[in-house]
């Protein structure tokens, strides 16, 4: 058996039917607006979020940093949590990019309320404070352990945004997680939304590609930004295919990630050297160990049983599953979990 990775859902290689949907890409110069099968990928993407336009970048670090940088000017500043993506895992993007100041909120596994952007808006007569311009919020939430926001709080957070006249962002690079366990219709989601980032390349198992939607003069700029990031890319069809067929047939398949990722959680929970486990809502698995055995001690033993997994924090472990482990490997994993001591 190959090694069991569960390190992250990013590690997934292309199945023999997506390759194939590569190799058989129309493709072109996307530069030059010139390439049909990242124009069909934009175009279906925007459209089943209801948004005017899409466009097509290497990454989710690059669709939200340019959202970020079309959206804010320099000085001003935007509200996300303290745990998010786009603050803590973005290589200072938000300060190197858009020349904006960030004001990080402390919430319940990764988290934002209503209550917490209002109490946290700038006077805007106040030239000593910078103004406060966007509010991104992370769907699911990765530190979060994969928790997600359900239809109803993510409505509530853009009344407010609506209200006070701030810019909503979604970094919904695994979106797709979250509407799997909220079970509403990708419409629903974009008409909350002024932008919205989404990743193929993690639980939906595209190799490259991620999108970012909003308004067609919204879109518009961001090309431009993504020209000056480095993001313009020429026959860029044979990634946007991958996206394509990743949308066409891997989402369904999401449900089965999270079941056994839920199955994972309790056998953890029965286990003396684990302290505790984080509510298993999507595809991660976060528990903290005990003081008997220290992370990376648990790491390298995990992986003397061809099974792999990261820390992201001081006796903590994470497990994602995704595309590439079935219940076999499960089944495997679980027998490694129980004989670990």
């Amino acid at each position: 058996m190959n090694a069991i990775d569960l390190r992250s859902d990013t590690v997934t290689v292309p199945s023999r039917a997506m390759l194939e949907a590569m190799f058989s890409a129309k493709v072109g110069d996307d530069v030059f607006g010139e390439d049909e099968s990242v124009i069909a990928l934009e175009e279906k993407t925007a459209s089943m979020f209801g948004m005017e336009s899409a466009v097509f970048c290497p990454s989710g670090t690059m669709t939200n940093q340019i959202a970020i940088k079309t959206h804010v000017a320099p000085g001003q500043e935007i509200i996300c949590h303290e745990t998010a993506h786009i603050y803590l895992y973005e290589g200072g993007g938000i300060a190197a990019n858009a020349g904006a100041s960030v004001r990080l909120i402390h919430g319940e596994r990764g988290k934002i309320t209503p209550d917490d952007i209002m109490k946290n808006i700038n006077d805007p007569d106040d030239f000593h404070c910078p103004l406060t311009r966007l509010v991104s919020i992370e769907n699911t939430i990765n530190k979060g352990g994969g928790g997600y926001y359900t239809l109803e709080e993510m409505q509530a957070l853009s009344r407010v945004c609506r209200d006070q006249g701030l810019i909503f962002h979604l970094d919904g690079a695994r979106i797709f997680n979250a509407i799997t366990e909220i079970k509403c219709r990708t419409e629903e989601i974009g008409e909350l939304f002024d932008s919205i980032s989404i990743c193929m390349s993690k639980g939906l198992g595209a190799p490259v590609g991620s999108l970012l939607l909003g308004s067609s003069e919204f879109i518009h700029q961001a090309r431009r930004n993504r020209k000056q990031m480095g993001g313009g890319m020429r026959q860029a069809g044979y990634l946007a295919a991958a996206c394509s067929y990743a949308l066409e047939n891997n989402v369904e398949k999401l449900k089965d990630d999270h079941r056994r990722a839920k199955e994972l959680g309790s056998v953890l929970e029965t286990l003396p050297y684990v302290d505790a486990v984080a509510p298993v809502e999507t595809n991660m698995v976060f528990f903290r160990l005990t003081e008997d055995i220290q992370e990376q001690e648990f790491l390298a033993k995990f992986e003397e049983q061809n099974v792999l997994a990261i820390s992201l924090e001081p006796q903590s472990v994470r497990m994602v599953t995704h595309l590439d482990v079935d219940d076999e490997m499960i089944e495997h994993t679980v027998k490694v979990l129980k004989g670990i001591l």
